[in-house]
């Protein structure tokens, strides 16, 4: 049997009955109008007795609370934004490698993707959205002006979702072609195809507003080991004798934001990205970092150092 739905006020008493310290009640209110006692109730778990969720820590505050959620909902627009750059940019260098070396219509036949099972998948997920999109001038430009029922590469990567371009790229034959595209940003192309299917996957999850700070991602990335040497120092890895709990950590936000940071240096060397984002980390309690699997120096690795090229 579902529970009784619980009023604002009533919502705000339980949180005080497991011990959270409200000092304003009003702002604790407002809060819970408008950000779902559901939603906000899923950042109480730094603060709560292990082994028991709906105990708090004696002397945990709602603004702790609050600060931690907020704290989320910047980073999401932290990651969004960065991963928004990075789509624009490989819809550019996709269209062009496959448009230079294979054709302008080359990504209908299936003979230049590894497995014809997905590029038919992915072939009706791009048609989907050209028919979102069939009003837009381009789209209409080329059905009905050049009587084109697809247009050419270069123009269907700017209707094509993120994930429509990680399949293509992923299944682009042969390797060496995505490599091609893969050099733009100095990573192995096996790195890089994995790095896009996770950031799709995050840009989704950050797009519907949920938690990311601490998140486990199921769909995770090959570290570039080799290429480009530089970056390996930077990543928090767990070694091979470590506990699972420790290896799973990986899985956490720290070494997706090296990577956004190093691409962000090769898309747009001038933005100062990389150092809000390193603004925006430290607002955090140093206590808490441990849970986004930022390892205790991560200050002094090479990545972090604002105006360094490595």
């Amino acid at each position: 049997m579902s529970k009784p739905a619980a009023t604002l006020t009533d919502q705000l008493g339980i949180l005080k009955s497991r011990g959270l310290v409200v000092s304003d009640e009003p702002f604790a209110l407002h809060c819970l109008e408008h950000h779902n006692y559901y939603r906000l109730s899923a950042y109480r778990f730094p603060f709560t007795v292990q082994g028991d969720p709906d105990s708090f820590i004696p002397g945990t505050t709602f603004d702790q609370l609050w600060d931690l959620y907020h704290f989320d909902r910047t980073l999401r627009q932290f990651v969004l934004e960065a991963v928004k750059r990075v789509e624009i940019s490989v819809r550019s260098r996709l269209a062009y490698e496959i448009g230079h070396q294979l054709g302008p219509l080359a990504y209908l036949e299936s003979k230049h993707f590894s497995n014809q099972l997905i590029h038919e998948r992915t072939l009706s997920r791009l048609h989907s959205e050209m028919e979102r999109n069939k009003k837009e001038p381009f789209i209409k430009h080329h059905r009905h002006v050049l009587k084109m029922k697809w247009p050419p590469i270069w123009a269907v990567v700017e209707i094509a979702s993120f994930g429509v371009l990680s399949n293509l790229l992923g299944q682009l034959s042969p390797p060496s072609l995505r490599q091609s595209i893969a050099n733009t940003y100095q990573l192995d192309e096996k790195t890089f195809c994995s790095l896009l299917h996770h950031l799709s996957v995050m840009r989704n999850t950050a797009a519907h507003h949920s938690r990311i700070w601490n998140r486990r991602f199921v769909v995770t990335f090959q570290l570039p080991k080799k290429k480009p040497a530089h970056l390996w120092a930077n990543f928090h890895i767990a070694p091979p004798s470590a506990s699972k709990s420790s290896q799973k950590r990986e899985s956490k936000i720290y070494n997706t934001l090296v990577l956004l940071v190093h691409l962000m240096r090769i898309i747009e060397p001038t933005s100062h990205w990389p150092q809000r984002l390193v603004d925006h980390i430290k607002t955090l309690d140093p206590t808490l970092t441990p849970d986004m699997d930022f390892p205790a120096d991560w200050e002094s690795r090479p990545i972090w150092q604002i105006g360094a090229t490595t």
